[in-house]
């Protein structure tokens, strides 16, 4: 009998997989850079543009469908619509947050090693208005708890860092991580671009107080859509500097002498969403939740530990920590020439990417243990380009 983090075959699964043309002749491996496109996200596309060609400028039919997308943002997390901000980016989100925090009194903003770059520069960005940006430092390939704690104290008012480290896929402990920053009374922001879509994320369970997260990785959607998680009690107590007409209480009320903010996370939000990339997030989004994270979790953990387990066989550079709690769904293998193994794996069609100068392999539902031991006979193929554990 398999174990709990074995591959195990799924008919769920390969009817998933079967909504994604480029398996027809590709094996994708790089959901890590954008999802692949399924052809109910497809079909949304289309809609939206009948819906131009057929009304003309059907706004509140617009509108409707991105009130649609909160709601289904909300319920995967298990949050309330009110709580979510829909907006263009991660970048967009963090910089509307950064603008409502005051620095005089808790000045300080920690963040980390293994962050994605626009983490620390948003908050850099700040330090003109006070703020002052700290680092956890990683040990090898490992951002330890301890790093987080030599640095949270009665200064702290944030930190602000990754689910999933998007350049070796290690994956931090975050309800160890929410109590420690709550017990200086610091607020914990996580931002779950690397993760979202691959494993259940409750964030009241989890006690984070924000969460970022976009919907052209592993939510499948297109680039254009990300969403910010709030805790209810902290919408009121912040007020945006950086803000528009969609974060108003009256969206249509067109009052250019007033600024009245929502009581909802939309607050958060500023100008006209969207809305091609709304109806592609809406399809996306629905694709997910009817698999079910539970099950997408169960089955890229267990393509995971094959593809690890394949790795240390052949005795190659593995980058990503072996145990389950502490890994995402990517896997950071060592390269004598990423570009080079990237390229060479792209002409067997095998798509993968490059980060820090690594292969990157990112594992999804709709990918089976077939596509694991297909990139593994390929690496077989290209040892020249692939480092070794003992170099």
């Amino acid at each position: 009998m398999p174990s709990k983090h074995e591959p195990v075959a799924d008919g769920k699964a390969a009817a998933f997989r079967r909504q994604f043309p480029i398996f027809k002749d590709k094996i994708y491996l790089s959901s890590c850079s954008q999802g692949a496109l399924g052809r109910p996200v497809e079909a949304a596309l289309h809609e939206f543009i009948e819906s131009w060609h057929t009304y003309g400028n059907p706004w509140e039919l617009w509108v409707e469908r991105m009130e649609t997308l909160r709601a289904q943002f909300a319920r995967l997390i298990n949050a309330q619509p009110t709580e979510i901000a829909v907006t263009y980016s991660v970048s967009t989100a963090l910089n509307s947050l950064a603008s409502a925090l005051d620095y005089s009194v808790r000045p300080k903003v920690v963040t980390s090693d293994f962050d994605f770059p626009t983490m620390g520069h948003v908050w850099l960005a700040q330090e003109r208005r006070g703020a002052q940006v700290e680092f956890a430092r990683a040990e090898g390939h490992r951002l330890p708890l301890t790093s987080y704690e030599a640095l949270i104290d009665r200064q702290t008012a944030l930190v602000a860092t990754t689910h999933v480290c998007y350049k070796n896929g290690f994956k931090n402990n975050v309800a160890a991580l929410a109590e420690v920053a709550h017990a200086s009374d610091a607020h914990l922001l996580i931002d779950a671009f690397q993760s979202m879509g691959t494993e259940p994320m409750d964030v009241k369970a989890l006690d984070v107080d924000f969460l970022c997260t976009g919907t052209l990785k592993y939510l499948l959607g297109a680039p254009g859509v990300a969403f910010l998680y709030i805790r209810p009690e902290l919408i009121e107590r912040l007020q945006p500097s950086d803000s528009g007409w969609f974060g108003q209480a009256n969206v249509f009320a067109y009052d250019v002498h007033h600024l009245e903010f929502a009581n909802a996370a939309r607050r958060f939000e500023t100008g006209s969403p969207p809305v091609p990339n709304i109806y592609a997030a809406s399809a996306a989004i629905e694709l997910i939740a009817d698999a079910g994270l539970d099950a997408i979790g169960r089955h890229v953990h267990g393509l995971a530990a094959l593809l690890i387990r394949g790795i240390r066989e052949r005795g190659l550079r593995l980058l990503t920590p072996e145990e389950p709690a502490a890994r995402g769904p990517l896997v950071m293998i060592g390269s004598t020439d990423a570009p080079r193994l990237v390229a060479a794996l792209a002409a067997e069609g095998i798509l993968c990417s490059v980060r820090d100068g690594s292969l990157r392999i990112s594992l999804h539902y709709y990918n089976t243990a077939e596509d694991v031991q297909a990139v593994l006979g390929a690496l077989d193929r290209h040892l020249d380009l692939v480092a070794h554990a003992r170099d």
